[in-house]
């Protein structure tokens, strides 16, 4: 987590997640990366030949002049103790701005906002997620409020219990040895995916060994709606952050795509770090 990137639209989500990638820059002595993507429409011109519509010059210069004002302050009110925080301005629709971005700089981490009415909300509900987490190569954490790095003490993570996910253990593994925070491993049994019991503590036991495993708890919750189990479980052991897989669209893997995303990051106030594993 050394060379972390911020989309940033300057509101309050946004203003946290830029709290919480410096808070992890401090730790890990990185770089952050804050990025404004500004979408202009396509319009054409109508004429003998149809030609892309010129936007004036003054317009970007001004564009561009009030989102690095906005930046200043944002520096200016946090400081920056030392670190390297570097501000950039692409023309281009946030996913794809962000996605090009990420490839460009060799980006480790991507620290989102996820709530409001627009700009980055949009990063997070809906399509926009699918393009950007689902296809990610790095991982995302979605941010309401961001807490004290100190405060990240119990990280819960929903499994399949698929056996085959080394590369997004170790990376949980890398998350958890962070924070040094303990694992809540969560097994959720659905009237569709029933394991007795007996089943589901040897199976848990199974996927912790099979991975090494250290500082955990093992869990199992019944529930017909996997994202509400995730929701109320992490709320009743008061968890402090949410790890979880993006990739494909069954069980827990499908847990930030669509509506599923409105009931898991909207109604948990903790952030979300997730990886796709595509």
């Amino acid at each position: 987590m050394k060379k972390i990137l911020v989309p940033c639209d300057f509101s309050a989500c946004a203003v946290e997640a830029f709290q919480f990638a410096r808070a992890i820059a401090l730790k890990t002595r990185g770089e952050v990366h804050v990025l404004k993507a500004i979408d202009l429409p396509v319009m054409m011109v109508a004429g003998f030949d149809v030609q892309p519509y010129a936007y004036d010059p003054t317009l970007l210069r001004d564009l561009e002049s009030d989102a690095r004002e906005k930046f200043d302050k944002l520096l200016e009110r946090f400081g920056a103790d030392g670190l390297m925080i570097k501000f950039h301005v692409k023309y281009e629709p946030p996913t794809v701005a962000i996605r090009h971005f990420i490839k460009e700089n060799g980006i480790d981490l991507v620290v989102m906002g996820t709530k409001g009415s627009s700009g980055i909300n949009e990063y997070l509900i809906g399509s926009t997620t699918e393009k950007i987490v689902q296809k990610s190569t790095v991982p995302v954490i979605a941010v309401h409020k961001a807490p004290a790095l100190d405060e990240v003490k119990k990280i819960v993570l929903p499994t399949t219990l698929h056996l085959d996910q080394h590369t997004l253990i170790e990376k949980v593994k890398e998350l958890q040895a962070f924070f040094n925070a303990s694992l809540e491993i969560l097994w959720i049994n659905t009237p569709m995916n029933f394991k007795t019991d007996m089943e589901s503590k040897a199976l848990l036991e199974d996927f912790a060994q099979n991975y090494k495993l250290t500082n955990y708890h093992l869990h199992v919750r019944n529930d017909t709606i996997e994202e509400d189990a995730i929701a109320h479980f992490t709320r009743e052991i008061k968890g402090d952050m949410v790890a979880m897989a993006t990739h494909g669209r069954r069980g827990l893997a499908h847990a930030l795509m669509g509506s599923v995303t409105e009931d898991v990051v909207n109604h948990l106030t903790c952030p979300i770090w997730t990886f796709s594993t595509h």
